[in-house]
């Protein structure tokens, strides 16, 4: 018997809490797994587990022990996985899924990139503003924009901010005059995004406000929305005053089509900390495909400094 195999069978155990569940995982019998942990425990003259007729658990020199060997074999797999990946291209089915907008600014071209670059891949995009059940789904990359939690067997990776900017139409501004504080948004036409619940305000912070004095004002307005797309197509045409992404209206400021306003203070704080992520289950770690995808959507939203920050 080998090392190898004992803390596989030791991890397997501590994982389920039994012997038996242990050997369906491991595709052994249960006493075969008796006999690797048994070993282990002989061979290290440590009690690592306590068992009982109800359950097996762990002994605190088998919790320290647990932390270690855990550690050794992701690294064990992680090289295995990384070996291989020398000599194997992206290929077969890639299930991803992203929010409308954004995929339309940034993911169209990672698609064509990947197929240039990975040509026996098969890119399957599901397009939806819904959180998707990545496990149940058999999702290979789901991108993220906001808080993504702490899922259980879920890896996330952060790509950029997820900055807000008050912004509108040099037309509306000639119109209805300029924004200097938030609280001049009372006085203007404001497009908003529309919720299930009950309206919310406009939150604003200074930036470099140590305090993180928050300001909310209740803004106004005759234009709701559930989709970021319809208010920034409003804004452009000089319907009224609007907060959205700067992922998403960075290139029209950048233009001159939208002017930022109230640059001095933070639009909905904590939304950077939220961020943008890409997803992936962690039985997909090493994945070149999914690595594949991740690297080139990395490249893509470096493309726009200033506009997506990482």
């Amino acid at each position: 018997m080998n090392k190898f195999s004992e803390m596989q069978a030791f991890v397997a155990v501590a994982d389920t809490s039994g012997f038996s569940a242990a050997a369906r995982q491991l595709d052994l019998a249960p006493s075969s797994v008796l006999r690797l942990v048994d070993a282990l425990e002989e061979r290290l003259g440590v009690k690592l587990l306590q068992r009982s007729t109800r359950s097996v658990t762990l002994t605190e020199g088998g919790r320290d022990f647990y932390e270690r060997v855990v550690d050794i074999l992701q690294r064990l797999e992680s090289a295995d996985l990384a070996a291989a990946a020398l000599e194997q291209e992206p290929q077969g089915v890639l299930k991803v899924t992203a929010p409308v907008t954004f995929s339309t600014l940034y993911l169209a071209p990672v698609c064509r990139e990947l197929h240039r670059r990975y040509p026996l891949l098969q890119l399957e995009l599901q397009l939806s503003d819904g959180v998707s059940n990545m496990i149940d789904e058999s999702i290979d990359v789901a991108v993220r924009i906001g808080a993504v939690g702490d899922q259980p067997n879920v890896i996330a990776r952060r790509l950029a901010t997820h900055a807000r900017v008050i912004c509108a139409s040099p037309q509306y501004l000639g119109r209805h005059g300029p924004v200097l504080r938030p609280v001049d948004l009372l006085a203007h036409t404001c497009l908003q995004f529309s919720y299930d619940g009950p309206r919310r305000g406009w939150r604003f912070r200074r930036r470099g406000d140590a305090e993180g004095n928050i300001e909310e004002i209740n803004v106004q307005g005759n234009f709701f929305a559930n989709n970021a797309e319809m208010l920034r197509q409003a804004a452009l045409s000089g319907r009224g005053v609007v907060m959205l992404a700067r992922w998403l209206v960075g290139e029209d400021i950048r233009a001159g089509r939208l002017v930022p306003l109230l640059e001095d203070y933070e639009a909905n704080p904590g939304a950077m900390e939220v961020g943008i992520h890409a997803m992936y289950p962690a039985n997909r770690r090493g994945s070149v495909k999914v690595k594949a995808f991740i690297d080139l959507l990395m490249e893509q939203l470096s493309a726009h400094p200033g506009v997506v920050e990482a």
